[in-house]
């Protein structure tokens, strides 16, 4: 039976902004980043369980250097100022109403990245809200299977206060399997809401 695999190899390197950086720090925020598997993949915050994920998440994101797409919802996107802003920064506008076409046009989009030796990282917070759910959205996984990139965790521990992109995985297709590996990844994350946190599994 197949199973996920854990890459150890970071040969792409990236360079952020020290102002990011030093931000974190005055706020007691580490980042724990040592580069990329691959130019290519697809990431996962974990545990969203505030509004302030996104500002941490934001600052991490340029003190790593690391450009990102991501998707969003897309009545934000409506907001004149706010809709600039968030594409800018690599947002998509999904309409979760009718987001069916979504996964294979993005996992068509990293093969064809990989194909022509460009940069590109989707990333994705599974819960999909800040509140507590029973689950996560599949969405992610399904991208990162059809399209073979890695899969990467990013945690924030307000415990620690650390941010983290540490660990990456080649799914293996078998749901079980992976989404253990997963869970085993953000073990000891603590959230600033923890009992907000959804369990690792997904929506039934």
């Amino acid at each position: 039976m197949a199973a996920p695999v854990e890459l150890m190899q970071r040969p792409v390197q990236l360079r952020g902004s020290r102002l990011a950086k030093a931000l974190l720090r005055l706020a007691g925020w580490r980042v724990v980043f040592d580069g990329l598997p691959a130019a290519q993949g697809v990431a996962i915050a974990y545990p969203h369980t505030s509004n302030w994920d996104f500002v941490v998440g934001i600052l991490a994101k340029w003190g790593i250097g690391l450009p990102v797409t991501f998707w969003g919802k897309d009545s934000l996107f409506r907001v004149p100022l706010l809709g600039r802003w968030m594409r800018w920064i690599g947002g998509v506008p999904v309409d979760r109403r009718n987001a069916s076409g979504i996964v294979g046009e993005m996992a068509q989009a990293l093969q064809k990245a990989r194909a022509d030796g460009r940069f590109l990282w989707l990333a994705l917070a599974p819960e999909g809200t800040r509140g507590y759910v029973e689950g996560w959205r599949s969405g992610f996984y399904h991208v990162a299977v059809a399209a073979q990139v890695p899969l990467g965790l990013v945690f924030f521990d307000y415990a620690r206060r650390e941010v983290g992109f540490r660990r990456f995985l080649q799914l293996s297709g078998d749901a079980v399997a992976d989404m253990a590996a997963i869970a085993q990844g953000f073990d000891a994350c603590t959230g600033r809401r923890p009992q907000l946190a959804a369990p690792i599994r997904f929506k039934p």
